[in-house]
């Protein structure tokens, strides 16, 4: 080489660039945000469009509300198998794909012929739900510093909580305007639009090379896991318990018209968003402090929607307090985060089958009372209970992760006499705030 001149760069091949570009965070988080647009509009709309759906395909109501269970039942099956299963794929492709699984499904069921076909459709449409999340909620937590995950996963779930309100409404037009099948039309539509911004903006990554659906299946060993899954089933399922049957009680205790009860929907959605928007913030500095006083604040409002309900404005109020409540959803992701280990993948997909057991528990017992004689109101006492049931879990786990901190002062004083114990503590503790 002639003096003075200088090395040539070393060769970097076309792949290697892709994995090493520097993503807008932004513009990730709104693109993995579209998917939980397309994902809350399908989970919600399905309900306000059962009616015609059930009149076109010739089945009853109540017949045709198995649809939804079959959604859900798909969302409780896909989330852990396609985690485990997908352990060795790259997030950004993995997105990819079960956008497009998300899509065709949407679009299956538009198409359905009959209700057998719709049940399996709207049962393979659930797969993806949970395992998109949880994978989701990875991506963007990894694109900003450790103090600012849950508001970036705050950011995905923004997508689903803004569907309850733009979303649902426009399919339930579609539906009532050109016919149901165009609700899930657009909702295949929404999901290609999140495939392609997924795999422009979205950062190209490599599985790591321990990667394996055993490592995944280790998130089951951990008590914490167990502990906070615990805490979405049963504290979020007062939730579920008051908004499945708000709009009967909005008819026969509030005495509003037909044409009111979307309106109040909607404030519920925007109770839900503004609970995501700002709450993420508190949690970022006490993960498990904010999720325990999420769980007050929801026993109270929940058990005031028994009084509130025979007043629009109060009713109205309350269901906004409720829907902050659902911030909860966000808290735990983030928790899951931090005590799953290496098995990130399963863990965080099953947050989301949490949610949907939350989502068959609380209006299965709120039905009990209802068809005990007790009356529409007696859904709050039910969320009221739930939520405080789910404090319990809370407490529980919250004062295993001290005795673990404290295991693991002891081992830095100790390291010989407490060894065993801080290493069980290392493997289940995360941050809690």
């Amino acid at each position: 080489m002639p003096a003075g001149a200088r090395p040539a760069p070393p060769q970097v091949s076309c792949k290697d660039r892709a994995i090493a570009r520097t993503p807008h965070p932004a513009l990730v988080h709104f693109a993995l945000s579209i998917g939980g647009f397309a994902i809350g509009t399908t989970e919600f709309a399905t309900m306000s469009l059962l009616r015609y759906f059930a009149h076109d395909l010739r089945i009853d109501e109540p017949t045709a509300g198995h649809v939804i269970s079959a959604y859900a039942l798909g969302v409780v099956v896909g989330a852990p198998i396609i985690a485990v299963l997908s352990a060795r794929l790259a997030r950004r492709t993995l997105l990819i794909g079960l956008m497009g699984l998300f899509a065709l499904a949407n679009g299956l069921s538009a198409l359905a012929p009959t209700y057998e076909w719709m049940l399996a459709f709207r049962f393979l449409s659930g797969l993806p739900h949970g395992a998109y999340f949880g994978i989701a909620a990875l991506v963007a937590a990894s694109l900003v510093p450790p103090e600012r995950r849950t508001q970036a996963v705050a950011r995905v779930l923004l997508g689903l909580t803004v569907a309850t309100i733009v979303g649902v409404p426009l399919a339930n037009w579609l539906g009532q305007a050109v016919g149901w099948r165009w609700g899930f039309a657009i909702v295949m539509v929404l999901a290609l639009s999140c495939a392609a911004m997924v795999a422009i903006f979205a950062p190209a990554d490599r599985p790591a090379p321990t990667a394996s659906p055993l490592r995944e299946l280790r998130a089951l060993r951990s008590l914490q896991v167990w502990l906070t899954l615990g805490i979405g089933a049963i504290g979020f399922g007062g939730l579920f318990s008051v908004y499945t049957y708000l709009g009967s009680t909005l008819i026969d205790v509030t005495h509003v018209s037909p044409g009111v009860v979307p309106l109040v929907l909607a404030a519920f959605g925007v109770g839900m968003t503004a609970g995501n928007l700002f709450i993420p913030r508190f949690a970022d500095r006490a993960l498990m402090a904010t999720a325990g006083y999420l769980l007050v604040w929801s026993a109270l409002v929940l058990g005031l929607y028994t009084i509130a309900a025979h007043s629009l404005w109060a009713v109205t109020l309350d269901v906004i307090a409720i829907g902050l409540g659902g911030a909860l959803g966000t808290v735990l992701q983030t928790r899951l985060m931090d005590v799953a280990g290496d098995a990130q993948g399963l863990a965080a997909a099953l947050n989301h089958s949490a949610f949907n057991m939350a989502n068959a528990l609380g209006p299965w017992l709120g039905g009990m009372t209802i068809a005990a004689g007790y009356g529409w109101t007696s859904t709050g006492w039910v969320g009221s209970a739930l939520a405080l049931c789910g404090l319990i879990v809370w407490a529980i786990s919250r004062r295993l992760n001290d005795e673990e901190r404290i295991a693991g002062r002891d081992h830095d004083r100790h390291p010989r006499v407490t060894a065993g114990v801080s290493q069980r503590a290392a493997f289940r503790s995360g941050d809690s705030g």
